[in-house]
């Protein structure tokens, strides 16, 4: 492992911290950092780091103190406020007590906080109060996990780090571990380390960068031995080559859908029956290569290599089997059973262990969030990207370090009891972040005509709302612009896709790239259109044929389109379409657009009769007069606008203004409104299809209202 120290970026960070939090929290935060950003060490909020030193009491007097990471705060990004001062003094004198619930110690730990705002710490901090070092590390270290995760993982732990390094047998976290680790130390002062079998490594310096180097020497150490003992090949010299990414990436486009609409739980609600996840998958050769070997549903199911993952992995992934060859009908029969049975194992062994769950804690539902296919890949779920992307790093890395150890011989993880009594522990529900409910968590809307100034508006609000929002045009510059700009707020809950409405293949396409990002396709908004301005004296057959492609071929493509997509995933849907107030009141010199977007609200009057025994909703919105959104301009009103002008003798503010004073609540019409009316079907707020909601302010001529 590469020792990332460097004397001018701790000096950096000193300058940044060390004025408000002093040396010691400022040293503290770049060391974390730099162990977060180590996937080799901890993912996702793992381990957890401290450091001893004083806090100023009311009075102005320096109180011993210890500041640890709080739990669930990420070491990659820390701050030195994610280190939750605590009084050493008191807290030190638990260890004289012989026993201490996680009721008791989280009590204890709270009441004793310095800050009474300050987060909950590291269900671990006495281990770090109890062990007398100023600066303490503890990683989930693969390289350490891989020699701990095997019958003879002790001896393989010490004859790779020595005698200076304590190995301790594994021991539940909290109060026990704590008392068993300064126990240990004690019997061994001079020990540099201490190795906590399937659980991770602790190092301790007298200052930040000793215990950071004590880390990276330990950890390389145990990469070494490992290299030197790798004996056993995973697949035999005449073994058929395993799938390729691209194949494997192409059946997975395929079922995607359907897998995650068999993962999908019932709701209780009847307007929104299912509760569906966001899928991300792991396709890479290593990967296929590993659970298309001999060994491989033998490597793979098996426990997590650690207790700390259980709350994002559960205890056992799912196995399928899987023949690239055979019918996809017929794979997907076998996982809706193989999903069925791992919710009834999955519900037996929590009744099994139920007497020994922490009060107060709810179940976690049945459904497995690792899947394993051969011919596909590991498939992740979670309730959103976020977590499912949790899943999928958890994942990759667990199936590297189970191949290595499979390179020495047996893995063997902790029992169904140990593994039980963390998952349904109340201190590791802690971890998991308390988010805003939001309606749209649990669903992927794809969004045509993106980059225009309306399909901006309308991604945006989806995706202040949680939606995960697949924002699609044929406009590759503005929308590249657009979901950059978006990225930036909302991360991967959004991702650009060009799409072509006009080519069915083009809009298949765009389906199945937001299918293998996510999963699968909830909402889709048939925005994208084009205009033309002419009388119907001087109109040229060419310019309403290609009105007639975008507005109403394009239209019927993604209805088809997304009718089969819907039937595959079994778990409703919705569609709306941006549909024109010139549907109702059409205008002169506007006949190709009044007369194609007709014919696209027809047909989707017509997908709202076809589509309802789908549970498939399909509505419309009627704006009038949208010209901007930010720095999106409207591509319709830059065709239709200098001709309205001139004919006016306005400019673009005068004719804004028309506008406005048009309508009976001379409202000026936005993006805004026209999305919140998108969400107000997406949301289903009424069982509600083949309706339309005017935005336009009032306008007396465009009925029905």
């Amino acid at each position: 492992m590469l020792n990332r120290w460097s004397d001018t970026a701790a000096s950096e960070c000193m300058t940044a911290y060390g004025g408000q939090w002093g040396e010691d929290l400022a040293l503290r935060t770049y060391t974390s950092r730099l162990i977060g950003g180590e996937k080799e060490l901890v993912l996702h909020g793992g381990g957890n780091t401290s450091v001893k030193g004083s806090w100023l009491d009311i009075f102005g007097k320096p109180v011993p103190a210890i500041f640890i990471k709080a739990s669930g705060h990420d070491l990659a990004h820390i701050e030195p406020g994610g280190h939750t001062a605590l009084d050493l003094e008191y807290l030190t004198r638990l260890r004289l007590l012989a026993e201490l619930s996680d009721v008791e110690m989280a009590g204890e730990l709270l009441t004793h906080r310095m800050a009474d705002r300050a987060a909950m710490p590291s269900i671990e901090s006495l281990m770090h109060v109890f062990l007398p070092a100023k600066f303490i590390d503890h990683t989930h270290a693969d390289a350490i996990l891989a020699l701990t995760n095997r019958p003879d993982g002790m001896s393989s732990v010490r004859e790779a780090l020595g005698a200076e390094v304590i190995v301790l047998e594994y021991v539940e976290p909290g109060f026990p571990l704590a008392r068993r680790a300064v126990e240990a130390l004690e019997a061994s002062p001079g020990s540099k380390g201490i190795v906590l079998m399937k659980h991770g490594l602790v190092t301790w310096g007298a200052t930040a960068r000793e215990s950071y180097d004590r880390t990276v020497e330990l950890v390389s150490e145990a990469e070494q031995y490992i290299l030197r003992n790798a004996r056993h090949p995973l697949r035999s010299a005449g073994a058929a080559p395993s799938t390729s990414p691209a194949s494997a990436r192409e059946r997975y486009r395929s079922i995607a859908p359907a897998i995650r609409g068999l993962l999908a739980i019932p709701s209780g609600n009847a307007d929104r029956p299912h509760d569906r996840f966001i899928l991300r998958p792991i396709i890479t050769q290593e990967t296929l290569d590993l659970i298309e070997s001999e060994r491989g549903r033998e490597i793979v199911l098996t426990p997590p290599l650690t207790a700390d993952h259980l709350i994002r992995t559960k205890t056992l992934p799912l196995w399928i089997d899987s023949d690239s060859a055979e019918d996809p009908q017929a794979f997907l029969e076998r996982a809706a059973a193989a999903i069925r049975r791992y919710a009834l194992e999955y519900t037996a062994y929590v009744a099994r262990h139920q007497s020994g769950m922490a009060a107060g804690l709810d179940r976690f539902d049945p459904v497995p969030r690792v899947i394993v296919v051969p011919g596909i890949g590991v498939i992740c779920a979670g309730q959103d990207v976020e977590e499912a992307d949790i899943a999928r790093d958890i994942s990759a890395q667990t199936l590297a370090v189970k191949k290595t150890i499979a390179g020495m011989g047996a893995y063997e993880g902790l029992s169904e009891e140990q593994l039980f009594a963390m998952e349904y522990r109340a201190l590791q529900h802690a971890k998991l972040p308390r988010r805003e409910h939001l309606p749209l968590r649990r669903t992927v809307a794809l969004v045509t005509g993106a980059a225009g100034a309306i399909g901006a508006g309308i991604c945006q609000v989806l995706l202040e709302q949680g939606c995960h929002v697949a924002a699609t045009d044929v406009q590759g510059d503005r929308l590249t612009a657009m979901v950059d700009g978006l990225k930036g707020v909302f991360g991967e809950r959004v991702m650009g896709v060009r799409l072509d409405v006009t080519d069915p293949e083009s809009v298949a396409g765009g389906f199945g790239a937001v299918s293998e990002a996510w999963g699968g396709v909830d909402l889709l908004i048939v925005n994208a259109g084009m205009a033309h301005v002419s009388t119907l004296a001087e109109m040229d057959p060419a310019a309403f044929q290609r009105l007639e492609r975008v507005n109403v071929e394009g239209t019927l493509h993604l209805l088809a389109e997304a009718a089969r997509h819907f039937k595959a995933q079994g778990t409703g849907g919705d569609i709306v379409l941006i549909s024109t107030k010139n549907v109702f009141a059409p205008g002169a010199k506007f006949g190709a657009y009044s007369a194609t977007k007709a014919a696209a609200h027809q047909l989707a009057r017509i997908a709202s009769l076809e589509l309802a025994e789908l549970d498939v909703r399909v509505n419309m919105v009627a704006p009038d007069a949208v010209f901007s959104h930010g720095e999106q301009k409207s591509g319709l009103w830059a065709e239709v606008g200098p001709d309205r002008m001139r004919a006016r003798g306005l400019d673009e503010g005068g004719l804004e203004e028309y506008y406005r004073q048009r309508n009976l609540l001379k409202a000026k019409i936005t993006a805004t409104h026209v999305a919140r009316a998108v969400l107000y079907f997406a949301t289903r707020q009424t069982p509600t299809t083949g309706a339309t909601i005017p935005v336009d302010g009032g306008l007396p001529d465009a009925t029905p209202r």
